[in-house]
């Protein structure tokens, strides 16, 4: 009978789960699995990163660019803290990421060794699976049992906490085997009742003014084909969440833009506020997506479809719940829409006008702030010059600060699918620079470009030194306005101006970047900016814009308690 230690029994394991990747910072209790992962040939990648917070959000971005498994890993005590905070992200956005922490040896739980934590707990309730490998016969089932929670269903993060002491004990090598099809998310698709999907047909063809509101369960289920057929059946206008951007292309006749609170305009609000029944695709309808509930009305009838019946009528009064997966029941749902639509051809709303419409007046808005050439740069002219220089296929990631509402409401991707990222579930500072990296790993071919505000900046400014000795050509573009903004212009909006402990010193970003052996650029001059992009895009290496921009508080942010 064939022999493996237990670290070599979870690298075979990764292996056969279809892994390619892993990001990862070393650590004592990691030691066996390291050592597994330098003997064996096994055809995966680790990249090693410079902080463990840094792994999880790699992982989370390359799941989210590649539909597959995000694996990151760290050891013990500290380590596993850090590892945390990316695997909740990735959790509460329903993206499937596997988190390996290394621990202290079993038999020395209780004895206060150096970096005991009771990992199990701490990850118990900010993941959909967890558990602790105790013997080393458990672990292949451990793996398989976690590859198959992440990936089926609504999809999310799995944490696995392995001892050392189990990495080094025998295990059997006849167990080391992989589910075909948990390598990739969603896994195992069904579709709603079809009875709930021809009640549905039967309610949007009635419907004289009906709208498809998206959040990321559509884009993460490859719905975008789909939805696109529905909504032209329908004449429907369709408006997105933040995380439900890439449901369709922004350019699509059909898409009026992102709704709510951060990245919404008054007249994607109107579009709802007028609306005769809502679609939900997707989408949880949290408090930012609907303005705390208000848009839609609850008095508007909903149709609502998503995987997790959880997330149907949370919020919102259901008329119709359909639980399933977007592409499989979207799907059913077109076919019946389009031979009810045979017969009786639906009158009413034209929503490619009302779609059109609201683009018009946030157009309208945004044009003369996105020409000005006021110093410091508006962000808004930063978001024109990367929508009209990147290349179609570009992906942008962005930190949950600065950069979130102008590129919700601005940024223009030409093409349907994952071509914009941000951390909506937690807002965790510190996250685009890494996600860039996981990202660019994932997707290779594609332009990545990382847009900041200074604050995150700081978060994670070590990560450039992995992007130079991996050879990662992310671009970087740094808001610099030395404040914590998103709290700045909340003080200014509701606490009278009352500014309290967020201005910061300024950072010559560029200089610090250059140091890490990064090229860089400073722009305080708006006319220099369309010059400094265009030279970072031609650069073949990883570089950095630092724009010294307008603050927050100052600025025509599109956040709703802001603009009134």
């Amino acid at each position: 009978m064939t022999k493996m230690n237990g670290a070599e029994a979870m690298v075979r394991m990764l292996q056969l789960n279809g892994v390619k990747h892993i990001f990862g910072l070393c650590g004592d209790t990691s030691l066996p699995f390291y050592d597994a992962l330098a003997r064996l040939d096994h055809g995966m990648e680790h990249i090693l990163t410079r902080d463990e917070r840094s792994a999880a959000y790699m992982a989370d971005a390359y799941a989210r660019v590649t539909g597959k498994v995000g694996v990151c890993e760290g050891p013990s005590g500290g380590g596993a803290t850090y590892l945390l905070p990316g695997l909740v992200e990735a959790n509460e956005s329903s993206i499937a990421v596997l988190g390996i922490t290394s621990d202290v040896p079993v038999g020395s739980r209780g004895k206060y060794p150096l970096t005991e934590l009771d990992q199990q707990a701490l990850y118990r309730p900010l993941t959909k699976w967890n558990a602790r490998v105790d013997r080393v016969d458990q672990l292949p089932g451990i793996v398989r049992s976690a590859f198959r929670a992440m990936t089926t269903g609504r999809p999310g993060a799995a944490h696995i906490c392995l001892p050392h002491d189990v990495q080094k004990h025998e295990a059997d090598a006849q167990d080391i085997w992989a589910q075909p099809g948990h390598d990739r998310f969603p896994a195992m698709r069904y579709a709603a009742d079809p009875a709930e999907i021809d009640t549905a047909a039967a309610r949007l063809t009635a419907a004289q003014s009906p709208v498809i509101m998206c959040g990321g369960g559509l884009v993460i289920s490859g719905a975008c084909g789909e939805l696109d057929t529905l909504a032209r059946l329908l004449n429907a206008p369709v408006v997105t969440t933040i995380s439900g951007q890439g449901s369709l292309a922004d350019t699509h006749p059909l898409n009026a833009g992102v709704v709510g609170a951060n990245g919404g305009s008054h007249a994607t609000r109107a579009i709802l506020g007028n609306a005769d029944l809502v679609l939900l695709i997707g989408c949880r309808a949290g408090s930012t997506s609907t303005e705390h509930w208000t848009y839609p009305s609850r008095r508007i009838p909903v149709l609502h479809l998503d995987v997790d019946p959880m997330a149907i009528a949370a919020n919102y009064r259901t008329d119709v719940a359909l639980v399933g997966d977007a592409r499989l029941t979207l799907r059913a749902l077109n076919a019946l829409v389009h031979d009810r639509l045979a017969q009786r051809p639906r009158s009413g709303a034209d929503g490619a006008a009302i779609a059109a419409a609201a683009r018009a007046a946030k157009h309208k808005h945004f044009q003369p702030l996105a020409a000005s050439l006021d110093r410091p740069i508006k962000p808004e002219r930063v978001v024109d010059a990367l929508n009209r220089l990147l290349p179609g296929n570009a992906i942008v990631v962005a930190d949950p600060g600065t950069p979130c509402p102008y590129f919700s409401a601005y940024f223009n991707a030409a093409t349907p699918g994952r071509q914009f990222i941000t951390n909506r579930a937690q807002g965790a500072l510190g996250f685009a620079m890494s996600a860039g990296i996981g990202a660019a790993i994932g997707r290779p071919d594609c332009v990545v470009v990382s847009v900041m505000g200074d604050g995150s900046f700081g978060f994670t400014c070590g990560e450039m030194e992995t992007m130079v000795r991996r050879k990662i050509p992310v671009k970087m573009v740094v808001f610099s306005n030395c404040v914590f903004g998103w709290i700045k212009a909340s003080q200014k909006a509701g606490y009278g101006e009352r500014y309290f402990s967020v201005d910061f010193d300024r950072t010559d970003h560029a200089r610090v970047a250059e140091a890490f052996g990064l090229k860089a650029w400073r722009v305080q001059d708006p006319a220099q900016l369309d010059g400094a992009i265009e030279a970072a895009l031609r650069h073949d290496g990883p570089a950095l814009i630092d724009v010294i921009s307008q603050e927050l508080q100052d600025a025509a942010t599109p956040v709703s308690q802001w603009m009134g």
